[in-house]
């Protein structure tokens, strides 16, 4: 009797995975370290683990041989895990990916001398990949980046709605691409939720939640129990490690963005 061959040993599927961006602006080890130190404050749960994309587009164009096993090492410390690096040039391809790295996107061809302009101050940047979910830790540069991309294209947003019937159990990500997204039931901790356009949880949000993921300064996030760990509006976020203001604690509640504030407000039942 032969054996069933429904069950595949192995199956490929089109998965999407959310990335942090690490923007380097300097390739001193000392330098780097001392930016994560600040930009974490020593909080050994301040990323989570999640993958990372080297971004190599900021540096000067004289910049120093990088050393990618101390730079990926750098990261690790920090519980960023590197995967790929963008805005790579040709001769760096080997030695990228010997050291077990992929290339994100083409690689970059230098510009004329003549063409290349001064870079900007030294200092280390992390944001989410824009091509997912864009989130910087530096609010002045990001927001001035949001407004001229909404300013630019703001028909782009929440074309389509995504809709979830189920809890969004620890562990598992949701993103809707170009689109708003609705969830019915519980968003729990360890789950995350994306949307290009804002979110609508008719039940408590107790996990994460980034709306506005592609630059939408207009979205906003509704929930009917406020309990999450972090929320975002297009880049921007807060998170509650010192517990939620007295009056928004598992209240119905929704998120926007002012300036570069996150705000908290009630929904209020009609008269």
């Amino acid at each position: 009797m032969s054996k069933s061959s429904s069950r595949k040993p192995i199956e490929i599927k089109i998965s999407t995975v959310v990335a942090v961006s690490a923007i380097l602006r300097e390739v001193d080890l000392g330098v780097l370290d001392a930016a994560m130190q600040e930009m974490t404050g020593g909080n050994v749960d301040f990323f989570e683990d999640e993958f990372t994309v080297i971004d190599i587009g900021a540096l000067a164009a004289t910049h120093p041989a990088i050393d990618w096993h101390a730079i990926t090492t750098l990261l690790k410390a920090y519980r960023l895990n590197a995967v790929a690096v963008r805005n790579a040039t040709p001769e760096m391809e080997a030695d990228i990916l010997a050291h077990g790295l992929s290339l994100d996107g083409p690689l970059k061809v230098p510009a004329p001398a003549a063409e290349i302009k001064a870079s900007a101050p030294v200092q280390a940047e992390i944001e989410l990949d824009s091509a997912d979910v864009a989130v910087e830790i530096a609010p002045a540069v990001q927001q001035a980046a949001q407004q001229a991309a909404h300013a630019a294209a703001p028909a782009q947003f929440a074309a389509n709605t995504m809709i979830v019937d189920t809890p969004v159990r620890a562990g598992q990500r949701i993103y809707a691409r170009g689109a708003d997204l609705i969830i019915t039931a519980a968003v729990n901790n360890g789950a995350e939720v994306i949307a290009d356009g804002s979110i609508h949880i008719y039940a408590p949000l107790r996990g994460r939640a980034l709306a506005g993921a592609s630059g939408n300064i207009e979205a906003r996030i509704f929930t009917l129990s406020m309990e999450a760990e972090l929320v975002s509006i297009a880049g921007m976020y807060r998170t509650f490690e010192d517990g939620f203001p007295a009056d928004r604690k598992q209240q119905a509640t929704q998120v926007r963005l002012v300036g570069n504030r996150i705000d908290m407000l009630p929904i209020k039942a009609a008269a």
